[in-house]
């Protein structure tokens, strides 16, 4: 293949300009930038070039064939057009990869069989046998693709995506991809300053992706020459001496030398341990230094010889704990600002609002993707005295003095006079001490004994994210002080408006609970793991009168979360109850409850199910109840549900199909938290009601109640069992 061929070389989206001079640098020519890669023109030593040195390029593509396509049968005819035989043997193996974007070639699974059943039928007809398909390291990879008009047929030379350099052992959490690292060093200019032999850090490093691509840029190692597979290496018309010389050179220019100091910080010992297995892999082994710890504060006495500070933090998209994010990208900013002046920073991030609270200003930002998540390069020069920064420091060291925090001070101080006498005369030790009773500090600070639960509701995009968060630094301060108690038992969540079942997904991994005394019972608690603790204090009255009406009842707990319900009912004297849930975490939580207060055996059962769908088989159903709970999320659309549900839509039917199950004298009562809520009442007018939100709200949430309540019945006389 020595006469010119055309090629198309992908990239990740953001990166095309930094491929196009790639490609002219190994000598292609009429190269031309598209979305998600570029065309060009060249013979096969130029590809295989541009498959050795390209650090940013995905895959190389040669062209094969283009033709007009109108249905399937044209794609076949197409593809038969083509000489298969001059490039894969009959005895050995291909793969085809489809993108389509035809109205009528709609089904790439389809579309694959045709062109799969084209190159077969080609060599059964010559040869009485074919190629086998082979989706891992075929001999040919094709890709076929297809727009409105016509198809295009490549022959991918990198066999697979060329960010595989070879050297990755393991991967981090949520990894970044090697072509994509590389392409962020590039835009930072890291190839002009390891020239000059400055030195760069990776304050939070992961599996050292980043610290490596550094390594291969600076030692001039071109990245393919770890890989042990190329699309092109059992294709026909391969050209072995071409490639070999082209490594041989490849491997005369690397000079360990060239490499500066690069330094990595990462606090997992685990990930520190990946990162070095890596390293080793790639060849760099006592060239890039892993240091375990969590701050780049840690290096400082770098600062003496400028170069770059480059990193791709965790930023919620994969990897999500809000508030830690927020103290993650603060330190950074600060510890960067004061003992990195003359440096460079370059913040790889998909959170604006996460970069803004590095309190500096980017001097350039460069848009890259990483995979389908739209991402910034944030570069910043480190100065002497950075203005945005001392203003960040500013709003982030402001103390309890301040008039503003003064008032939530105080606000906090005269609701725990009143209420921990309450608390204390009714026993009770977990409760709801502030709930945005302050505008301007809108957060919920419940007690858990001697625990703080401490969340934040979500500021709204137009809140500058810096001045947010110094002013939940201040409520922070001012808990511990009013309090009188330390900041390593205050729990701090960021609360924001969910859907569907990630108001109860995992939070974190902690694993740690908390054991509880409400009423004279035992609950398990988790402050940290999980959004919700795992007990409504809202509902403390609701339980109360539950267990009030369950004595010698059968009582069914629907949408039953982690069984405190439950729990009450049983020691009211239940003399059978039904927990029903959907989540295996929250039955066992339900069961974890019940063992601590002693309340086991078989009268006790526990349903995982689909509540909806529970309650829609109920007239298949002869057990009745007495007593039921009905607390359904607002909004629910789990995996595991074949539906969703929405408690304003759906409120009347679930009511229903609940009190379809009742006993002729027993009580539903029935919750919900949905903001703004109104029973439709002329649509449950079968049925007795009155409403009992008062009756179930407690003291602590006068001033914001957490739901609203009602009891049904199918006899008015019953309702009146309904106080406490």
């Amino acid at each position: 293949m020595t006469q010119m061929q055309t090629f198309f070389i992908t990239c990740p989206k953001g990166v095309e300009d930094l491929l196009a001079v790639e490609c002219e640098q190994q000598g292609l020519s009429a190269v031309a930038i598209q979305r998600g890669g570029v065309d060009a023109q060249g013979g096969l030593e130029n590809a295989y070039r541009l498959c050795l040195w390209s650090r940013v390029a995905s895959r190389v593509l040669f062209r094969l064939h283009a033709f007009a396509v109108d249905d399937y049968e044209a794609l076949y005819q197409g593809v038969q057009a083509i000489d298969w035989q001059a490039h894969v043997a009959p005895d050995g193996s291909f793969a085809i990869d489809v993108h389509s974007s035809h109205e009528r070639i709609s089904n790439s699974h389809y579309a694959r069989l045709k062109i799969k059943d084209a190159i077969a039928d080609q060599f059964v007809n010559a040869f009485k046998q074919r190629p086998d398909v082979e989706r891992d390291r075929p001999a040919i990879r094709v890709n076929a693709y297809i727009d409105k008009h016509q198809c295009t047929l490549y022959l991918d030379l990198s066999g697979e995506s060329l960010h595989k350099r070879g050297y990755r052992q393991q991967a981090g959490a949520a990894p970044l991809k090697e072509n994509l690292a590389a392409a962020i060093l590039l835009r930072a200019q890291w190839p002009q300053l390891a020239l000059e032999h400055r030195p760069l850090i990776d304050p939070l490093c992961g599996s050292a992706t980043l610290l490596i691509e550094a390594a291969l840029i600076a030692a001039d190692k071109a990245p393919g020459l770890l890989r042990d597979y190329y699309g092109f290496y059992h294709w026909k018309r391969h050209r072995p001496d071409i490639w070999e010389r082209l490594v041989d050179q490849a491997q005369a220019r690397v000079s360990a030398e060239r490499v500066p100091r690069l330094i990595g910080i990462e606090k997992s010992y685990k990930v520190a341990g990946i990162a070095r297995e890596n390293i080793r892999a790639a060849g760099f082994e006592g060239l890039i230094e892993i240091k375990q710890a969590d701050s780049i504060a840690l290096v400082s006495d770098l600062a003496e010889t400028p170069g770059l500070i480059v990193t791709n933090p965790p930023y919620g998209k994969r990897i999500s704990d809000d508030n830690r994010l927020k103290r993650l990208y603060y330190e950074l900013g600060r510890n960067v600002r004061q003992g990195f002046p003359g440096w460079r920073f370059a913040l790889f991030t998909a959170h604006h609002q996460l970069a803004k609270l590095t309190g500096l200003r980017a001097h350039r930002r460069n848009t890259l993707y990483n995979g389908p998540i739209k991402c910034t390069l944030y570069q910043y020069r480190i100065r002497e005295r950075e203005t945005s920064a001392a203003h960040a420091d500013d709003a982030f060291t402001r103390t309890p003095s301040d008039p503003g925090v003064d008032m939530f001070a105080n606000r906090l101080a005269k609701n725990l006079k009143h209420l921990s006498k309450w608390s204390r005369k009714e026993g009770i030790g977990c409760y709801r001490l502030y709930d945005a009773d302050i505008p301007q500090y809108a957060v919920a600070v419940d007690l858990y004994q001697d625990w703080v639960h401490v969340q934040e509701y979500q500021a709204p995009d137009s809140v500058d994210a810096v001045k947010a968060f110094a002013r939940l630094n201040q409520v922070i301060e001012a808990v511990s002080s009013v309090l009188n108690i330390g900041k390593d038992r205050i729990v701090q969540k960021t609360r924001k408006r969910h859907r569907g079942k990630s108001q109860y997904a995992r939070q974190s991994e902690s694993g740690k609970s908390l054991i509880v005394t409400e009423s004279g019972l035992k609950f398990s608690v988790n402050l940290n793991d999980y959004l919700d603790t795992g007990l409504f204090l809202d509902h403390r009255l609701t339980r109360q009168l539950i267990a009030k009406l369950a004595a010698n009842k059968t009582f069914l707990n629907l949408f039953a979360y982690t069984g405190a319900a439950t729990v009450y009912a049983a020691a009211g004297g239940a003399s059978v109850t039904t927990t029903v849930d959907l989540s295996k975490t929250y039955l066992d939580w339900a069961k974890k409850n019940m063992q601590l207060n002693r309340l086991t055996g078989t009268r006790h059962s526990f349903v995982r199910a689909d509540c909806i769908q529970w309650l829609a088989d109920a007239g298949k159903r002869d057990q009745r109840y007495d007593l039921i709970f009905l607390d359904p999320p607002t909004f629910s659309n789990s995996k595991r549900m074949d539906h969703t549900l929405d408690i304003r839509r759906d409120h009347v039917e679930l009511i229903r199909q609940a009190m379809s199950l009742l006993a002729g004298d027993g009580l539903l009562l029935f919750s919900t938290n949905a903001r703004g809520f109104k029973l439709d009442t002329e649509s449950l007018r079968a049925f007795a009601m009155r409403d009992i939100t008062g009756v179930t709200t407690s003291e602590d949430f006068r001033r914001k109640p957490g739901h609203v309540c009602w009891c049904l019945a199918n006899d008015p006389d019953d309702l009146k069992k309904c106080r406490l």
